[in-house]
């Protein structure tokens, strides 16, 4: 059992939990969510003793009627697995020494994570496994220490549908008391027996129906920006002369084929969401059209200009037609330098503006993000996560681009940031690719749609008509089809 009673986390200046409190019954699940910045993070790593540098905490964490809980007592999933797996070394190596150092049996955990035990997977590095496998082998490595409690944090992010389901499953089957924090409304309703949701560090409403019945205001709100693949946005008139063209494309990585002979026209305005499973081929697609990855043959070419095949070719000019927004917005900013100086500095680089100029057209791009000044003259670790993909998003129309690729970028994003990101980008005049797992969130905002599997384009077409009426396999199973075959290999 997880009692927590009372939660106070206090920074200089800053109150990030106040006064929480719960429990949770062994072998039950809680989840807590919340926009971010509400102390979801926060509050599931107190369950594990740590806290964020120079902070206070007050109240009590007790895990099995113990306080504070000894080590391993509660295991730890984190967002991004590979941010705690070892790259050099390799997976069985790092499970036999933790088995060991805990006396527990690595088979039985490989099995409770749905993984291989054979001895080829052992020796394997993370590196050579998909996110899901990532995902399930941090929580192989969490059952190793035999923990009364897990803590996962938003561990479906940047999932697709079919690997989410298997990760659902998973942890759904393990009988161990789990505490989830996450922004995936889906996830919490198969997972879940109780809600927490949290506001500003403090408890804003709880219950087992909270998403189904919310009673407050914010729950309302939370559940009422969730987006559904079965509500497309309504077709728009767009022009019949693409803007970006794709024609014959081939790219792969150290010899492995990534993405085999794809053709794609996306017209001026038009908006096209990406979707596939993970290791599909469409980040390397999407980053080859933005100069971020050679290919091996074909072309693209924006408004008739080729594009250099190899990104050191790419000149200045080149890069202006077509910017990138990563996934992770954190690591795509330099954490030493304000966010206002790096949103500048593309102005300057790429259009060769004066500084002040730059600026000051920096300053007006992010408040039209709904970012003030207060904001972005501090360095990136002060903004939430919202907040960052905001600034990458001004950041890269600074350059003033014909094309803007968004890879993933409401991935781990609460659902009403989610909604105002998506606001803003509906609100842009330019050509748009949307790479997603989420197809509620591509139904909101793309015109067409088109599902990458294998390297391959396997179905384009309207919106409305694939998402209603799809014809791949692979396309009927990324929306919950369990009868359509082969979509999983």
């Amino acid at each position: 059992m997880i009692e927590v009673s009372d939660l106070r986390v206090r920074t200089a200046g800053r109150t990030l939990v106040d006064g929480v409190s719960f429990t949770v019954p062994e072998g039950r699940a809680l989840a807590l969510v919340g926009a971010s910045g509400s102390g979801k993070t926060t509050t599931g790593l107190a369950l594990l003793g740590e806290h964020p540098p120079g902070a206070t905490v007050t109240g009590t964490v007790r895990v099995g009627g113990m306080w504070p809980a000894p080590p391993g007592t509660v295991g730890y999933i984190p967002q991004h697995p590979s941010s705690v797996l070892n790259p050099a070394r390799r997976i069985g190596s790092v499970l036999k020494g933790v088995a060991r150092l805990h006396r527990t049996r690595l088979p039985a955990a490989l099995d409770a994570a749905r993984l291989p035990a054979d001895r080829s997977f052992l020796r394997r590095f993370p590196h050579q496994l998909s996110g899901g496998q990532q995902q399930r082998l941090v929580l192989a490595q969490a059952l190793l220490t035999s923990p009364k409690a897990i803590v996962a944090d938003e561990p479906t992010t940047g999932q697709d549908a079919i690997t989410r389901g298997e990760l659902v499953a998973t942890l759904d089957g393990l009988g161990v008391t789990l505490v989830l924090l996450s922004h995936d409304l889906d996830v919490v309703r198969a997972l879940a027996d109780d809600v927490v949701v949290l506001r500003d560090g403090k408890v804003a409403e709880a219950g087992p129906s909270v998403l189904d019945a919310p009673r407050g205001e914010y729950a309302t709100a939370l559940v009422a920006a969730q987006p559904a693949p079965s509500a497309p946005v309504a077709a728009r008139a767009l022009p019949d002369a693409p803007r970006l063209r794709i024609r014959d494309l081939t790219a792969g990585y150290r010899g492995r084929p990534a993405v085999h002979r794809i053709d794609l026209d996306v017209a001026a305005g038009e908006r096209l969401g990406i979707v596939g499973r993970s290791g599909s081929g469409k980040t390397t697609l999407a980053r080859c059209a933005a100069g971020l990855h050679p290919w091996t043959r074909g072309e693209v070419t924006v408004d008739a200009v080729a594009l250099p095949s190899r990104p050191r070719q790419r000149t200045p000019a080149h890069r202006t037609l077509v910017q990138y927004v990563f996934q992770d917005a954190r690591a795509s900013f330099d954490p030493w330098r304000s966010v206002h100086d790096q949103v500048a500095r593309t102005a300057e680089r790429l259009r060769e503006l004066p500084p002040r100029r730059a600026a000051s057209e920096a300053l007006d791009t992010l408040r039209r993000m709904g970012l003030d000044d207060s904001v972005t003259r501090h360095r990136p670790h002060r903004l939430s996560g919202g907040e960052l993909q905001r600034a990458a998003l001004a950041r890269a129309l600074l350059a003033d681009p014909r094309v803007l690729i968004c890879d993933e970028i409401t991935s781990g994003l609460d659902t009403l940031t989610q909604a105002t990101i998506l606001d803003l980008l509906a609100e842009l005049d330019l050509t748009l690719v949307f790479i997603s797992h989420d197809l509620g969130v591509v139904a909101r905002i793309a015109d067409r749609v088109a599902v990458v599997h294998s390297g391959h384009l396997v179905e384009h077409g309207p919106t409305a008509r694939v998402l209603q009426r799809p014809e791949h396999e692979l396309t009927r199973a990324l929306l919950g089809d369990t009868t359509a075959t082969g979509a999983t290999t």
